[in-house]
């Protein structure tokens, strides 16, 4: 075909919600209207459809089928009614939030969003060329015009900065050990999804290619005189399948993207505490010792520990790691040590890895059973995996996964160990003969590799399910692929440890929740390199403390572990800031279930809830824990202070003082050691666990930090509460704490109920204004035991 006369489509067909283009050349274009907000377009040159099933797409579900989903069916989209409107040259279609016009000679789209009664152009197709009609090469191009007021964010995990505008990226997943959080590219994840933000009419768009082959996205780095300026995704393999979502805000087209690729886990409540790990101890001669030294060290300095991440070196013998293969000289009873750390309230996650080493005591089994990805011979395809070489276990074939699931019970979860630990999940395949079994349809393995990280995850996942039914299931994963946030929990990887990791770090974490990946941290105080200086590491925690994940996890390369004790003179303090992270387990559970229930991400940056703040979308190092705290983590050595912009359209608190600012202006907070700088937004509550906690002796008392209008206003909210473990939610076995404030200049009313059909129970309640509030209280109900100032807070206790 010739560049000087490209494909001229005509409309040969409607059925439904599904228009189809064909050109004369038999290329074939798909337009499905699957929502107001999303319409989807696949584009097939010579009508050839490579990936017949999808396994990202999973509109409002937990899960799709291990075999994936027929990418034809529309199952959980409403279809709505919309618009044609075809006159010879163009064909537009229109719903009441998205209109896209296609120039059929060339099939060039524009997409316009209705925001505020207006319809405004959001993307369109470069002029030249925008996609691959054999062209070229076999891959699969989309071409893009690029205007200089745009910015994008998302793409999951990337190092730099949180706008990928003059950027490129590559999504081949690594174990990227040692990582530049500033500059090293790609990383762990395969995420390719992006919003885009147009600066002067304030418009957002997000596009999804539901593609799991390599890509690159070049979002303006590459210049060509003669297509004008431009963006671009290009794919290795696959199909050009992608999904434009419309929104008055980026926050509406995440939340919809989260929607669109599946629920978030809804994990259990114990998962949202301290985590310990560390490759030294498992990698130690002595390593049960070891483990149960961590115990101890828990207990000496009162360092609250709700599970810890086993690393890999229980399957080691000669250095050499196999996993399900415990190593009896280092742990005899793999049972009782499980019962040990049980004992003390913390549950083990078991590291699993999905390569089997030539010399792996099983080897030979999953080699007769033909579990591998295989070369062309037939036999195990081999790749260098540590310092050896193995084969990769192939899931898309049933009985690799009928073999794992079979493992992971018997190898751990029979022995008492409660979840697993998804690790050096890459599938780095690179030989293009490798071929996996593709559920009896035979493929290169390289087309999909990330395929094999969801089914792996999906396939432990079930295993716990199985094995505990009526507990909600709790995995770990390095990798992942878009869908991955209906399995498990993920950090960013294996970082290096230094003060620039900890500032993009925080981007790192964002703009993968802004990915609809929010059950998110980082390896806090660094994993590779050299162990952190006393400052990194407590400015480390601070941040920490904040996220979904927090895990302390390191090999450094002196062979000493971080642990919270490793600096006596901080220990205290680090102590007390892990307590205080316990304190913020009722807020953190409560945003881990929006996340599940309504896909509200549980980190995000500040342009998520002030989109009408310019300056919300320009480099910050700030972040949101849900809407309503701003953690402002201090990334830069020697400071005791930290310049915080307060975004508009809010006032706020410092957290600690109860000092009020109004927000559109930047203030500075002090930054000790004992504190993390934290501000509150005005009009919020905060549920808290007010109870004194020691290691090994949980407790829980209900309170509340009230951050109330200023003046005049009124605000109300409600908080989830269930037994924090178990699947009864599904069956209504679940409350929630409902909360309103209302103000005056003089007064303010507060109304506090416990509702549902499992309410919280607790006979008293404390609610904690800032010691500046000296308004008059009146409770709507229950009555006042006590209103004093403690610990630089108005305390009032109040009998319900």
């Amino acid at each position: 075909m010739s560049l000087s006369a490209p494909p001229v489509f005509s409309l040969a067909g409607r059925e439904g919600p599904s228009l189809t283009l064909r050109s004369a050349e038999d290329h074939l274009a798909h337009v499905f209207v699957l929502e107001d907000d999303i319409i989807r377009l696949m584009v097939l040159p010579k009508g050839r459809l490579r990936f017949p099933r999808t396994w990202a797409v999973a509109p409002g579900a937990e899960d799709t089928p291990a075999e994936g989903r027929d990418r034809f069916d529309l199952a959980g989209f409403s279809c709505p009614a919309f618009e044609t409107h075809l006159d010879g040259e163009r064909l537009v279609v229109t719903t009441r939030q998205l209109r896209l016009t296609i120039t059929l000679a060339g099939l060039f789209c524009r997409w316009e969003s209705r925001i505020a009664g207006l319809w405004q152009t959001a993307a369109e197709d470069r002029p030249t060329q925008n996609y691959n009609f054999g062209w070229w090469d076999d891959r699969i191009y989309h071409y893009l015009k690029r205007s200089g007021d745009e910015m994008y964010f998302g793409l999951g995990e990337r190092a730099g900065t949180s706008d990928r505008a003059g950027q490129s990226y590559r999504m081949t997943n690594l174990d990227a050990m040692g990582y530049s959080a500033r500059t090293t590219d790609p990383l762990y994840k395969h995420i390719p999804f992006y919003i885009t933000w147009k600066k002067e009419t304030a418009v957002p768009i997000g596009i999804f290619y539901d593609t799991l082959s390599d890509c690159t996205f070049d979002m303006g780095r590459e210049l060509d005189n003669y297509h004008g300026h431009y963006r671009y995704f290009v794919a290795d393999h696959g199909d050009l399948d992608y999904y434009i979502l419309a929104g008055a805000t980026p926050a509406d087209i995440s939340r919809r993207f989260t929607w669109l690729t599946g629920r978030p886990a809804f994990t259990p409540k114990w998962s949202l505490g301290y985590s310990g790990s560390t490759m030294s101890y498992t990698d130690a001669d002595n390593a049960q010792e070891r483990m149960n030294e961590f115990l101890t060290g828990c207990e000496t300095h009162d360092i609250l520990c709700s599970s810890f991440h086993l690393s890999s070196g229980y399957t080691s013998i000669g250095g050499k790691r196999y996993v399900f293969n415990w190593n009896r000289d280092k742990f005899p009873d793999p049972k009782a040590f499980a019962e040990h750390y049980l004992k003390h309230g913390v549950r083990l996650c078991a590291n699993i890895k999905p390569c089997l080493l030539r010399d792996h005591p099983r080897f030979d089994e999953a080699e007769a059973a033909g579990l591998f990805v295989k070369g062309p011979d037939g036999r195990p395809d081999l790749v260098q995996f540590w310092d050896e070489t193995g084969a990769y276990l192939d899931f898309t074939n049933p009985r690799t996964r009928q073999w794992w699931h079979a493992r992971v019970t018997d190898a751990l979860l029979e022995f008492g160990i409660v979840s697993t630990w998804n690790d050096n999940n890459e599938f780095e395949i690179w030989s293009q003969e490798a071929v996996a079994d593709g559920f009896g349809s035979p493929r290169p393995a390289w087309q999909a590799r990330p395929l094999h990280t969801l089914l792996m995850i999906r396939t432990s996942h079930q295993a716990q399910k199985d094995f505990r039914p009526n507990e909600r299931p709790f995995l770990i994963s390095r990798a992942g692929a878009v869908g991955m946030q209906r399995y498990v929990q993920t950090w960013s990887g294996d970082n290096y440890t230094s003060w620039e990791t900890l500032k993009y770090n925080v981007r790192m974490g964002t703009g993968l929740a802004l990915s609809g990946v929010s059950n998110t941290g980082h390896d806090i105080g660094g994993f590779a390199g050299p162990r952190p200086d006393p400052e990194l590491f407590l400015r480390w925690i601070q941040f920490g403390i904040f996220l979904p994940r927090f895990s302390i996890h390191s090999w450094n390369d002196d062979q000493t572990a971080n642990e919270p004790w490793m600096y006596p003179e901080l220990t205290p303090t680090i102590s007390a800031l892990i307590k205080f992270r316990a304190r913020l387990i009722p807020y953190l559970y409560d945003l881990l279930w929006r996340s599940h229930d309504r896909f509200d991400p549980m980190i995000r940056p500040t342009f998520f809830d002030f989109p009408d703040d310019p300056r919300c979308f320009e480099e910050n190092d700030d972040m949101l824990l849900g809407p309503n705290l701003l953690v402002a983590p201090v990334v830069e050595p020697g400071q005791r202070a930290r310049a915080v912009y307060l975004p508009a359209g809010a006032d706020w608190y410092d957290f600690w003082s109860g000092e009020s600012f109004a927000g559109g202006r930047q203030v500075c907070l002090a930054a000790p050691w004992d504190r993390p700088p934290l501000l509150a937004r005005a009009g919020s509550a905060i549920p808290l666990n007010l109870a004194v906690q020691h290691f090994a002796r949980p407790a829980d008392e209900r309170g509340f930090a009230v951050f109330p209008h200023r003046g005049e206003g009124r605000f109300s909210d409600a908080f989830f509460e269930d037994d924090g473990e178990s699947e009864g939610y599904r069956q209504g076995r679940f409350g929630q704490w409902e909360i309103s404030v209302e103000t005056t200049q003089k007064t303010m009313s507060i109304g506090l109920k416990a509702t549902g059909n499992h309410p919280p129970e607790a006979a008293r309640v404390t609610i904690l204004l800032p010691a500046q509030e000296g308004r008059t209280v009146n409770l709507s109900s229950g009555r006042i035991l006590a209103d004093t100032i403690q610990d630089g807070a108005r305390t009032i206790v109040v009998a319900l």
